[in-house]
């Protein structure tokens, strides 16, 4: 029984400052070794990149499950309740769980601030990760990056059974880079001494070179995803139908980038059946079928049809501009778009020229948000009529009176507005 409420454990975790004062591995190192290093107890999936980390985790996550193995799953960020972070068998730990795991380590924090060694608040995240799926004695954690790779509180890592490296492109380039091959030295920082590492296909140029060049240097065999594997059968607003070495599989996603990342994460099953993980066809086909990602190209309502996206920088958008064509290319589009300040705001704006009939702008709920009338006059420069809304309710109130005959409304630009929004729009629905 714990004494501290879960509000009281948030509370606790984002006193700590957002991104590290200096770069390095040290401080969430000695977390975890006065924690008595749970992370060497675990074996893990270790995925970075740019677009599609989630997705990929996802699906890999959910074969694992299928298969009966007891399966960790580290994401960030979260879309509407902070514990989604952290899963096991697609379950997220409990409110009492994070509250009791928080009033035991916090006191370490403190111990280690005393010393003038300042913890970060995804260093706290990652270390109660750790002891939460070492606790639980799970067989695989398939283990999300942050940010980067390199410096990533998650890679304190040993050599994970597979390292991934999905879609790279430019973002969080004040941070990692800005060149792709700069990024991609980044994420590549995952890649341990004789490892696996299988990469997303039809890489970049420019990232593949780096990928191709650390893996050889860290002696690890490289798997470049073949998209030769999978045939496309079908697909619409709903989902992909994919056949892949004679097996049908249902994908819940859609978008071609999502085709990719599903042969990226087949190929990691590949890997993990070499390595003697039991992963059967059924096993795969329920794992694909049974996926959930929430806010990505996330048909919340059929009619009237609602899709939500958190897709943010300029890749993201295009994909999403892409998907919208394919299957929303007969309809009116209303969007309510938010977005972060710090992101690449005209790049991804661009990517929507010609789509949307009116955008109602908001900012997200997010200390970096930008504000809802400068993301209204980038639309407007791009010719689509576009105004401000001064919050949620406002913006969802006025969005939904404007959908009409065949007309459908999205909302994208932020993971942060996604999660605001989607527990609004599914109380609405569900009130009906």
């Amino acid at each position: 029984m714990t004494d501290m409420t879960y509000e009281e454990a948030l509370k606790k975790i984002e006193t700590l400052l957002r991104f590290g004062s200096k770069p390095g591995l040290e401080r969430v190192q000695k977390l975890l070794s006065l924690l008595g290093n749970p992370q060497d107890k675990l074996k893990f999936v270790h995925v970075a990149g740019t677009n599609g980390k989630g997705s990929t985790c996802a699906l890999i996550a959910s074969v694992l499950k299928k298969s009966q193995y007891k399966t960790g799953l580290f994401i960030s960020p979260f879309v509407t309740d902070f514990c989604e972070r952290m899963q096991i068998n697609g379950e997220m730990i409990s409110h009492e769980e994070l509250s009791s795991l928080v009033e035991r380590v916090f006191p370490l924090v403190e111990q280690m601030a005393e010393n003038g060694e300042i913890i970060t608040e995804f260093e706290l995240i990652t270390a109660l990760a750790m002891q939460w799926f070492a606790e639980n004695r799970c067989d695989v954690v398939v283990l999300e990056v942050g940010l980067g790779g390199r410096l990533d509180s998650t890679n304190v890592i040993s050599v994970p059974l597979v390292s991934v490296i999905t879609s790279i492109s430019l973002d969080h380039t004040a941070v990692l880079g800005d060149t792709l091959a700069k990024i991609a030295y980044e994420k590549c920082g995952i890649i341990k001494e004789n490892g696996v590492t299988v990469c997303y296909p039809e890489q970049k140029e420019e990232a593949f070179e780096v990928i191709r060049r650390t893996a050889a240097v860290r002696k690890n065999r490289l798997v470049v995803a073949g998209m030769d594997s999978v045939e496309v059968l079908s697909m619409n607003i709903t989902g992909t139908g994919l056949e892949y070495r004679g097996l049908l599989v249902s994908l819940p996603f859609i978008g071609e980038h999502q085709v990719k990342n599903a042969v990226t994460a087949l190929a990691v099953i590949e890997e993990l059946k070499k390595l003697g993980y039991n992963i059967a066809d059924h096993s795969i086909e329920a794992g694909f079928s049974s996926a959930s990602f929430p806010a990505r190209m996330e048909v919340l309502s059929a009619d009237p049809l609602i899709v939500l996206d958190g897709a943010h920088n300029p890749d993201g958008t295009a994909a999403l501009a892409d998907a919208v064509r394919k299957y929303l290319g007969n309809k009116k589009i209303i969007a309510i778009a938010g977005m972060l300040a710090d992101k690449d705001v005209a790049g991804a704006v661009q990517n929507f020229a010609g789509l949307f009939s009116r955008v109602i702008t908001l900012a997200p709920n997010s200390p970096r948000a930008l504000d809802a009338q400068r993301l209204a006059e980038h639309f407007q420069k791009i010719g689509i009529h576009a105004e401000s809304s001064a919050d949620a309710d406002a913006a969802l109130a006025k969005g939904l009176s404007l959908l009409e005959g065949d007309s459908a409304l999205l909302i994208c630009g932020s993971l942060y507005l996604a999660g605001d929004i989607r527990p609004r729009i599914l109380n609405l629905l569900h009130t009906k």
